[in-house]
């Protein structure tokens, strides 16, 4: 890892992490909360939050910046990785719920159990997430499985560009209709929430809730190494040869849909894992974090970062929630607007994002600074000396 990481690369990660992983716990455990130093647990679950969307802007920016696919289904599988979880800590509640039942209070008042009475209401495919380790399992398999078979039937088929956005629209905006229903067993549109313990620990709680941060924190420097270590290999080199020139990378003799189904896949695993830590920080899941606007967004985090760097994308996506927080408080109704804008003067005016700002600003200052060459030296005519 030494060799893909530069020393400059490396002091930056450690000061972040000493910051964001040391530094902002121990003023949310340590410092009292009437001092102006204090990290409240509601902050502290803000930020959680902001890193989760920064592991869903590395996967889609590994599909976008660094394979040329532009997904705009990647929220679906950051909210499949959310349900698997959910499920497992709904079943935790049990009779702490408003029905005082063994049941999610949702299935108590869609009647579940003259739907299922041989488990007593409980559908079948709910009950072996009553195990932890089964959940957190289906967290991978589940996003690995769907980007699988739509990945497989799409790269086969050649289809790419434009046409793979909107399929990928498709995908997104079929799997949101059917989470809406509540025959679907997943709650409707008010999905999954109420939340009381996760692994025995009352998710309320302070220490939960550092805990939560903390373990969102190293996610995030793991999914970035792990990315950043693909990419300097071979395989990443063939990933950014298929994103600027697919027909020559064929012409190769490789064979690009399955080097674009492994990314695929691999971007739903790292969204999936990102909702899974999601959920128990804010405390529901519905189907509208999987809608296709959320996936639109995280393209917003990944263009006003910086598409193309893995570092980019984690900025673009805490600065742009930073921003939206603060808009729809104070522009609830402009907030759209804002940012359409926003993605808009990124593409012309930043087409590199943030992260590309300091080599927008030197190549500026070359332009407007530059000296004008010195003219060339008259030439010397050597006159030809005579003896007499």
């Amino acid at each position: 890892m030494s060799k893909v990481l530069s020393k400059r690369e490396v002091s930056v990660i450690a000061v972040l992490v000493f910051i964001g992983l040391v530094v902002l716990p121990c003023l949310n455990a340590f410092v009292p909360p009437d001092t102006f130093f204090h990290v409240s647990n509601f902050s502290l679950s803000i930020y959680g939050k902001y890193l989760c969307y920064a592991v869903l802007a590395i996967g889609v920016n590994l599909l976008w910046g660094y394979t040329g696919l532009l997904s705009l289904g990647q929220a679906l599988f950051f909210s499949l990785g959310g349900y698997a979880l959910g499920m497992h800590l709904m079943l935790l509640i049990g009779k702490l719920g408003q029905y005082k039942s063994d049941l999610p209070d949702f299935m108590v008042f869609l009647e579940f159990a003259k739907r299922f009475p041989e488990t007593g209401g409980l559908p079948p495919h709910w009950i072996p997430f009553k195990n932890f380790w089964f959940a957190a399992l289906m967290v991978v398999v589940v996003p690995a499985v769907v980007a699988y078979v739509f990945g497989w039937l799409a790269f086969r088929s050649r289809i790419k560009g434009v046409y793979f956005s909107i399929l990928s629209q498709a995908l997104t905006y079929a799997a949101t209709l059917m989470f809406f229903r509540n025959d679907f067993t997943f709650g409707g549109n008010n999905g999954l929430t109420d939340f009381k313990f996760i692994l025995g620990h009352d998710v309320n709680a302070a220490a939960t809730k550092r805990a939560l941060y903390i373990a969102s924190g190293v996610l995030l420097l793991l999914v970035y190494l792990v990315c950043r270590w693909l990419t300097s290999t071979k395989f990443g080199l063939i990933q950014r040869a298929i994103r600027d020139s697919e027909n020559r990378v064929l012409f190769s003799g490789y064979a690009t849909a399955d080097f674009k189904l492994f990314v695929f896949v691999l971007s739903a695993v790292i969204c999936g894992l990102g909702g899974a830590l999601f959920v128990p920080q804010v405390g529901i899941i519905n189907p509208s974090e999987m809608s296709p606007d959320k996936s639109l967004e995280a393209v917003v985090w990944c263009a006003v970062g910086g598409r193309g760097s893995l570092l980019g994308p984690i900025l673009g996506a805490i600065s742009v929630n930073a921003l939206k927080s603060y808009a729809t408080r104070a522009f609830a109704e402009q907030w759209l607007y804002f940012l359409g804008g926003l993605f808009i003067f990124a593409t012309l005016f930043m087409p590199k994002g943030i992260i590309g700002l300091p080599e927008q600003f030197r190549a500026l200052k070359q332009r407007l600074f530059k000296t004008p060459d010195a003219p060339d030296a008259p030439a010397v005519k050597l006159a030809t000396v005579t003896k007499e």
